[in-house]
């Protein structure tokens, strides 16, 4: 498992199949449920607090939520220079997250491919996992990321245009 400090930026040099991260904790609540609904407009009565008839017996977090918890928890974790997310493949929702349920993110690079010269396409395997360690979602994120040399290039860049180095 890689252990980093969360603000060590890794780029895809750093990166090989095989690695694996753990985020912090975060516990899902009522009103993050609200707030959720509130903004996308889902009031689907299993995700409030009379949702007592539902097939799980209580109030359930939207999966959308849940799979917007993962990709914030696992931004951290690890910190990667992302230039742009491409896909989500072969997601599941596997379980309910109940209010209260505290959950963290397991990350695992599954593979690795250049893309052009300064970046490469990498595919995680993410699981949400709840405080008993059950797998609540699961599936493949898929993201560009910048190599150093990229970096380099676009700090330059940064430079130039507010004129602290002379243009090239």
């Amino acid at each position: 498992m890689q252990i980093s400090n969360q603000n060590d930026q890794l780029y895809l040099e750093d990166m090989r199949v095989g690695d694996r991260w753990m985020s912090d904790w975060r516990e899902i609540t009522a009103d993050d449920v609200a707030d959720f609904a509130s903004l996308t407009g889902d009031h689907d009565p299993l995700h409030t607090p009379s949702a007592g008839g539902s097939p799980f017996g209580e109030p359930v977090a939207h999966g959308l939520l849940g799979l917007s918890v993962l990709a914030g928890l696992s931004s951290d974790h690890p910190c990667v220079a992302t230039l742009a997310l491409v896909g989500i493949s072969d997601w599941q929702f596997e379980a309910p997250i109940f209010f209260g349920d505290r959950v963290q993110v397991s990350t695992e690079i599954e593979a690795i491919d250049q893309h052009g010269r300064r970046a490469g396409r990498v595919t995680w395997i993410r699981q949400l996992l709840n405080q008993q360690g059950r797998i609540v979602q699961r599936g493949r994120f898929v993201s560009l990321v910048a190599t150093k040399a990229r970096a380099r290039r676009l700090s330059s860049q940064e430079e130039t245009q507010r004129g602290t180095l002379p243009a090239r």
